[in-house]
């Protein structure tokens, strides 16, 4: 068959992208830029946790990836209970039916090897490996591109992020921390590639509206209690990460410096409204983003930046500005070890607001140092993911034959 009868690629997308969350976003939009300059003939399409968001943005066909809309709400009563029941059972067959009719299913970075954050097991990891399932016995391939993982407590999510890793045709990650957890749980990754994040790929936008007043400070905050096996003290864990946070917020505006907090997902919106309650000076303003270009013009904008959310960390460190990461997971860590700010990560269930203030005057003293560093940082982070790119194609889009050839199993 020659080239001219070969039909375009079918690519899907999977996540729960489109459901409030930057980061999530921003990965997506990495890969189908992707996608857009090596594969412009591709038909791509999404199953995602909020497809009308995602349609809208991205003016990509979207399919809601579960079939009970109420999935991640607590079920108390029991006609709920009953509802996510038969929805497991029915999403088994909705996953299938959208895996077989693509030839590719992308699933664009993203912490979904992990649970770093509270997690239950019949969430988001039993809808990856329906999709991983899916693809191995359909013969479609599935990608995990640059993902996150980490060790796991709960033996049942455990189980399911194992085998979803196992059954994906391809696999890379974002740190060797990551690759690492994954190995530690059986998984052969000898042929696993590391790579930076996928939001390293992003360009950085122009400056939009007036310039920032001198002296701002970016403190992304986020609405976090501890990880999934933290759940015994999940509000003590909250209460000290913001007493810590509105202590060190109230100590930048004694100074006199500007404050301007950020987000990475809408349900960080209560602790923004608490620190501008506790507060309660002009010198502190909330920045209304809806993408990770948001957030890199905040975060331009500024003289450093503290955060906690791993993306407003990459947004930062993407636009040059030195960061200050209030870290609650390894990802943190060796992000800001890859970047060259090893020193600077202070933890987010410890926050002690005057340490961390001891450690922003030092970033800030180092500023013009940290600058060159990162400037060749980000040129270092583009070449590898062009590495990443061109492992990818290699790996799902093979230069050969007919409609089927893209559908041999793995």
């Amino acid at each position: 068959m020659t080239s001219a009868a070969r039909r375009p690629p079918r690519v899907g997308v999977f996540g729960l992208l489109g459901s409030g969350n930057l980061g999530n976003d921003g990965s997506l939009q990495a890969v189908l830029g992707h996608l857009a300059a090596r594969h412009p003939d591709a038909a791509v399409d999404a199953l995602c946790g909020g497809p009308e968001a995602v349609t809208a943005r991205f003016g990509i066909p979207a399919t809601r990836l579960h079939w009970y809309r109420g999935e991640y709400r607590t079920a108390s009563r029991a006609g709920a209970v009953a509802a996510k029941g038969v929805g497991k059972l029915v999403d088994v067959f909705r996953t299938a039916a959208w895996v077989r009719r693509h030839d590719v299913v992308i699933v664009p970075g993203m912490g979904v090897l992990e649970a770093t954050l509270p997690l239950r097991p019949w969430g988001f990891p039993y809808a990856l490996f329906l999709l991983c399932a899916s693809g191995r016995l359909s013969g479609t391939r599935v990608a995990l591109v640059g993902v996150g993982a980490a060790p796991i407590g709960n033996r049942a999510t455990r189980a399911l992020v194992r085998w979803s890793a196992r059954l994906a045709t391809y696999r890379s990650y974002r740190d060797a921390p990551s690759r690492d957890a994954i190995r530690a749980m059986g998984v052969d990754t000898s042929r696993d590639g590391v790579h930076p994040d996928l939001a390293f790929s992003l360009p950085v936008p122009p400056p939009d509206g007036p310039p920032a007043p001198p002296g701002r400070v970016c403190v992304g905050v986020m609405d976090f209690h501890g990880g999934d096996d933290d759940r015994d003290r999940a509000d003590e864990i909250h209460r000290r990460y913001l007493d810590g946070t509105i202590r060190f917020v109230r100590a930048l505006v004694a100074e006199g410096r500007p404050v301007r907090l950020l987000t990475g997902d809408r349900c960080d919106a209560p602790v923004v409204a608490a620190i501008l309650d506790a507060v309660d000076s002009p010198l502190v303003s909330a920045a209304e983003t809806a993408s990770l270009a948001d957030l890199m013009r905040e975060t331009a904008a500024a003289d450093s930046v503290v955060a906690v959310r791993y993306h407003n960390l990459i947004c930062a460190l993407r636009t040059g500005t030195p960061a200050l990461a209030l870290c609650y997971a390894a990802k943190s860590d060796a992000l800001m070890a890859g970047m060259g700010l090893a020193a600077y990560c202070h933890p987010a269930r410890e926050v002690d607001a005057d340490r961390l203030l001891e450690q922003f005057r030092s970033l800030e003293k180092e500023s013009a140092g940290l600058r060159r560093t990162l400037a060749e940082r980000n040129r270092d982070a583009a070449r590898r993911l062009e590495d990443q790119f061109d492992a990818l194609t290699a790996a799902l889009f093979p230069a050969a034959g007919p409609d089927h050839a893209l559908r041999e199993a793995p």
